[in-house]
């Protein structure tokens, strides 16, 4: 990538392309040779699960949700990100629709190359739908769930190509004890529907932004108890 365009951009909610430095052409070719780099770093290391690196997305939001049915991101709407900046995000004009596989391939090569067990992240329904502008629902819970859904199907091929461990990325449930209370074991539920294995549920701070004002603990925590993901992975520390 651009590090100098990533670098005064902050992680992107809508499109990106421009941040990448192979031609749209090689793009899945660069992918994968980095996706390679990426695992051999791991298994040099020792580590027992590994991963993709997440090599392919402009950030670890925006690959899936910009990808589904019902989201328009060449229009992007702004609202306040979780500095309280202005944040472009996409536009929810239809119903919110999986009509192809986004993640899938990813799985498929990660685990053509590798023998150890493999774990993959997806962004959870509530991050998506907190950064999102909703032009259709009309309703949080519709929204949520109706993203709850997409994931879940994303998450049953996911297993199929040889996932041993699903991630689910749920940031914005520390951001919005208030509405995760109401909506966030539901979805985490929803999207881990008849999924068997072991499944995580990640909830962190977002160390990409500055550290002065964020607060010592999670307001959000001790409720995910109840939730059907087999472990809850956290930011403990940063820099």
């Amino acid at each position: 990538v651009h590090k100098d365009i990533l670098l005064n951009s902050g992680p992107p909610r809508v499109r990106m392309r421009n941040v990448w430095r192979p031609a749209e052409n090689f793009l899945e070719e660069a992918q994968d040779d980095a996706t390679l780099v990426a695992l051999h770093d791991q298994e040099r290391a020792g580590i027992d699960i590994v991963s993709d690196g997440e090599v392919r997305r402009e950030s670890y939001f925006n690959r899936f949700a910009n990808a589904l049915e019902g989201v328009d991101v060449d229009n992007p709407a702004t609202v306040p990100g979780r500095t309280g900046k202005p944040t472009l995000v996409p536009r929810v004009v239809g119903p919110i629709r999986r009509n192809k596989p986004v993640q899938v391939r990813d799985v498929a090569y990660l685990r053509a190359h590798t023998d150890k067990p493999i774990k993959m992240t997806i962004p959870g329904a509530f991050t998506m739908a907190k950064m999102a502008a909703d032009e259709h629902y009309g309703d949080q819970e519709a929204l949520i769930m109706a993203y709850a859904d997409a994931v879940n199907e994303e998450i049953h091929e996911m297993k199929e190509a040889g996932a041993d461990v699903i991630q689910i990325d749920e940031p914005h449930m520390q951001a919005h004890p208030i509405e995760s209370n109401r909506f966030g074991v539901a979805a985490i539920d929803k999207a881990l529907e008849g999924i068997s294995g072991t499944t995580v549920v990640h909830l962190c701070f977002g160390y990409a932004y500055a550290v002065s004002n964020k607060p010592s603990g999670y307001s959000f925590l001790p409720e995910l108890d109840k939730c059907s993901a087999s472990a809850i992975s956290i930011e403990a520390a940063e820099p």
